[in-house]
């Protein structure tokens, strides 16, 4: 059992910066891919960026590409979304992910490979 807590979440100007932070605790988290994705009202659930059980690689939406940055500290179980120059339309409630490393880190946008999902914490970035 691997349980995440998001955090970080909150009201921001356009243009402005914020930081997600997901807490993992339960099971080894070291070995795991995370990934995070948000959800708007009304609107399938999006992708948004993953990182691999290393480190190593990474892999970014189209839409947050040079402005969002995910990262993880293994020793501290914490993987975390640096969000800069937002735009009103990531305006969303942004869940974090797990999911057991995949070989080759195949499949990472794909929500369905992910085992264990946090409650979300809402993003709302105003005009």
């Amino acid at each position: 059992q691997v349980q995440l807590v998001e955090s970080g979440g909150g009201l921001v100007q356009a243009g402005g910066s914020l930081r997600l932070s997901c807490a993992a605790s339960g099971r080894t988290f070291t070995n795991y891919d995370m990934g995070w994705f948000r959800q708007a009202p009304g609107k399938e659930r999006e992708f948004v960026a993953a990182i691999s059980w290393s480190g190593r690689s990474t892999y970014n939406a189209d839409s947050v590409r040079g402005r969002f940055i995910i990262s993880r500290d293994n020793a501290k179980n914490t993987v975390y979304l640096q969000m800069s120059n937002l735009k009103p339309e990531d305006t969303a409630v942004y869940y974090c992910a797990a999911r057991p490393e995949y070989s080759g880190f195949v499949y990472a946008t794909a929500s369905g490979t992910y085992n264990y999902w946090g409650q979300g914490t809402q993003v709302t970035v105003s005009s």
